[in-house]
């Protein structure tokens, strides 16, 4: 392992132009659970599976349902930057990063300092009504009761990517700039199961491609140094 961060430590430091590709890995070492692993929520017993409770179909059918376990399972407020994000916005400081791309939905990496960040499924701290597209924060969902309305009388729904729904084009279109510039593209915290999310990556055209995560993905046979760890652990060794 030791051999391993010390290359980790050369990529970095010889690179112009790091792009960070992040996944659930990523948060939960600041104590919110993933969705696949032993633990995580597809593992849960809830009336409905959680990807039939967070789908488009489900929300606009079952909203109070579907908010009794948003409130008890996607929204976090207690947790903490890890090393990982820290170190990334450290990384963006010193001018090595120049973004974030991100599964997730804690805004975490924005918390730890991050500035130029694209959340692909968006964020549980964004919230908006359906009816006149007013914009609220994370409280308007914590301190409601079943569903949560706009005085419009609209729904609010938070500025989240649902199953069956599309990515931001924006924030796609970005992202894909981003990876397609960057000289080293370090890949952590993800399966690289979730699509078309995990689709990005084939848009480096870099020299360094790095893997970071606990478990194998498609990617590894391609990468230019894996490492099957804690991603928080790693980043703060070096």
């Amino acid at each position: 392992m030791d051999e391993k961060l010390e290359k980790l430590w050369k990529i970095v430091k010889d690179s112009r132009n790091i792009v960070f590709f992040g996944g659930a890995g990523v948060s939960t070492e600041s104590g919110i659970p993933d969705f696949r692993s032993v633990d995580g929520l597809y593992n849960q017993q809830w009336k409905y599976p959680p990807e039939t409770i967070l789908s488009h179909t489900f929300f606009m059918k079952k909203p109070e349902e579907f908010y009794r376990f948003y409130r008890a399972k996607m929204i976090c407020t207690d947790a903490e930057p890890n090393a990982a994000h820290i170190k990334l916005a450290e990384l963006e400081e010193e001018g090595k990063l120049t973004a974030i791309v991100t599964q997730n939905i804690d805004g975490l990496h924005q918390a730890a300092g991050s500035r130029r960040v694209y959340e692909l499924h968006g964020s549980t701290l964004r919230n908006y009504c359906m009816k006149c597209h007013k914009f609220f924060g994370i409280e308007a969902v914590i301190n409601s009761e079943g569903v949560p309305h706009c005085s419009c009388g609209g729904i609010i729904k938070p500025d989240v990517v649902l199953y069956e729904e599309g990515l931001d084009d924006s924030v796609v279109s970005g992202a894909i700039r981003s990876i397609s510039s960057a000289d080293t593209l370090i890949i952590g915290g993800t399966s690289l199961n979730v699509y078309p999310a995990a689709g990005l990556i084939r848009y480096f055209r870099g020299t360094n491609l790095v893997i970071i995560n606990m478990s194998p993905t498609q990617m590894d046979s391609n990468a230019d140094l894996l490492i099957c760890d804690r991603i928080g652990k790693v980043f703060s060794s070096i």
